[in-house]
This record gives C-alpha cells, structure tokens and sequence, in this order.
C-alpha cells in the first residue's frame, strides 16, 4: 500500500477506535511494520492531525476532526454495503481486504445500511495463485506464463494476454488471450500449476482485445481452453 492511502487508513482506523490504538494492532491490520506505523504516525502528526499518544501505549485521535462528506442516497448506501460485503464470496482475499479498507473510509463519511447482510459463501482462493499480482498484469497489460491443466488433465505451456478476471460462483477464471491457441480463453485459476509475470508488454492492446473478445465471444469469452 502506497503511503498516503496507508496515513489515511491510519486516520479511518483511529477514529473508528473506542480506545487507544496500538501500533501493533494497526501494523497488523494494514501488513506493514510497526516502523512504518511510527513514521507515518510522527508525519500525520507534524500535518497537525490530532492524534496523541506514544509508542508502547497508544494512540488515539481528538474529537473535531472531520472528512468531507459523501453524499449517498439511501439506495446508493445500501448498494455499496452489498458490493463490497459479497466481495468475500469472490475467494480473492486481498480484493476482500481492499473492500474492507473502502468499507471503513465510506462508513466514516456517511452512514450504510445495517440491515443488510449476505453470505461469505463462493470459490475458495486459488492456491498458488497471487490474485493481487494477476490483477496488476492485467493494469500494466504484461504478459503472463502460465502451466495449465486443463478438463481432461492434459498439461500445457501458454504465454496469454490477461485482459479480465470472472467471480463465478464455482470458480474464478482468467480471461485472456491465449497466443498458443491464438484465440481468446478462459483459464481457471485453480488448474494453473504455476505461472509467471513476464516482462514481455502488450501496452494499449488490452482494451481493444477485450472488447474484441466481447464481440467474438459474448460478454464472457469461450470457456473452453
């Protein structure tokens, strides 16, 4: 996580506390080291940002500091509470963990519905499989190798394009071009055995194939790999 949207969950996170906050705990939270909580702490409070305490005891922020509001409708609030609850069931935790982190900024900016609620069930999370890494191939458009096992456990070596990824509820799949078969695939993530981010680019190609994929395929491309 980048520094200044890890100071602004440190913000979220100590205005939501109903006792001081130890560094530990916001360390653990947000996957960084208690340093790194320290530093940003002794930053947010040189901005003047009312946060006291000390290292081994606490921290906790003054009342009187206030974010903008988002204007939501109550409609608007309860879609949002909704979206992100069901991200769970997609099986990609660090897409769960993001959908935490906004949960708790929107919360603190305007008020969502409680009285919603959904089921954590879906896919389990691909072992072996990086989703967060997956996602920013598909952002930087690089390339990826993957060894793949497909329906009837035949192995084979594929250089793709991934352009998306699909939430099934069985499973989730990378869309993507496959330069092999020279067409355009879905791949489980649960049946790539490994894979690699290359270095290879495929910059300001990824918008026009996924659009292309749509017009060949439908919106969701040939399962069939």
């Amino acid at each position: 996580m980048a520094r200044l949207p890890r100071m602004f969950e440190i913000i979220q996170l100590l205005r939501q506390a109903k006792k001081p906050l130890r560094a530990e705990d916001m360390a653990q939270t947000l996957e960084v080291t208690i340093r790194t909580i320290y530093r940003d702490i002794a930053t947010l409070q040189g901005m003047r940002v009312p946060i006291e305490g000390a290292a081994g005891v606490g921290y906790i922020m003054r009342p009187g500091f206030d974010l903008p509001p988002l204007n939501f409708d109550v409609e608007e609030a309860e879609a949002i509470t909704v979206g992100l609850n069901m991200i769970a069931r997609t099986g990609d935790t660090s897409l769960h963990k993001a959908a935490q982190r906004a949960a708790r900024k929107i919360a603190d900016a305007t008020p969502l519905s409680n009285s919603l609620f959904t089921s954590t069930w879906g896919p389990d999370a691909p072992t072996g499989v990086d989703l967060s890494e997956i996602r920013e191939a598909i952002r930087q458009e690089l390339k990826i190798r993957i060894e793949y096992l497909n329906a009837e456990y035949e192995t084979s070596i594929r250089t793709i394009k991934p352009l998306a990824v699909v939430y099934y509820a069985e499973s989730i799949v990378l869309a993507a071009y496959c330069e092999l078969r020279q067409d355009f695939r879905h791949f489980r993530m649960d049946r790539m055995a490994h894979y690699a981010v290359l270095q290879n680019s495929f910059k300001g190609e990824g918008k026009a194939l996924l659009e292309e994929g749509r017009l060949e395929h439908g919106h969701a491309f040939d399962p069939s790999a």
